[in-house]
């Protein structure tokens, strides 16, 4: 795979490089070392999200796949608003044990990183979104694989959206006509196996242990 990797070694507004032992060796990677970014307000975390969509668009002009590591997934954003920056027009395939399809009004807790796939398709509060460029993508072009821990009131957005929602298993049967967009959090894979996860989730189906009849 001809591809170009980018690391931005933040959880929102917080530093994390161990971020850049996600890369494998003996892959190049480039470093996303934004500055003034204080807190998660939108103005703040564009610093850290602009060059996200800048990488993501240059590397598509040229012909070559970006694969970008970062420590929240409000950093998708800035991946679709390059994707769109670059003409294209994705299917959004997004593998994560959470809906994050909240939004302020039905969130128990406020927390920002349960938000992201909601702004992606225009709901909510889409400053941050609208910071990186990125323009609302149709419900029905978004598929949401293996969520598993929904608030109730997210589980009723999800369940009045159009967004396809399938299992982890029926993965590699989904066909699509144009490009891809595959954003995965590694929280779809079992609590036990990420424990550094910030928010790991029990009962996956996917796990990295040993089969007991390996």
């Amino acid at each position: 795979m001809n591809a170009n990797w980018l690391v931005t070694p933040f959880f929102f507004d917080e530093r994390d490089e161990r971020l850049k032992e996600a890369v494998p060796l003996p892959l190049s990677y480039t470093t996303n070392d934004s500055e003034g970014v204080v807190d998660r307000t939108p103005e703040s975390l564009s610093k850290v999200h602009r060059p996200i969509a800048d990488f993501v668009c240059s590397v598509v002009k040229q012909s070559r796949v970006p694969v970008s590591i970062a420590g929240d997934c409000a950093a998708s954003l800035p991946v679709m608003a390059g994707l769109q920056r670059a003409g294209l027009e994705p299917i959004l395939v997004w593998l994560d044990a959470h809906g994050d399809f909240n939004t302020l009004e039905t969130s128990p807790s406020g927390f920002l990183g349960g938000m992201p796939l909601a702004m992606m398709v225009g709901r909510g509060d889409l400053l941050i979104a609208q910071k990186s460029g990125q323009t609302p993508v149709l419900e029905e072009d978004v598929w949401l694989i293996g969520a598993r821990d929904l608030d109730p009131f997210e589980e009723v957005a999800l369940g009045s959206s159009q967004i396809n929602r399938r299992s982890l298993d029926s993965l590699d049967e989904l066909v699509f006509d144009r490009q891809v967009y595959l954003h995965v959090d590694n929280d779809i894979i079992d609590a036990e196996d990420v424990p550094a996860n910030n928010y790991p989730v029990p009962n996956a189906p996917v796990s990295l242990r040993p089969s007991k009849n390996a």
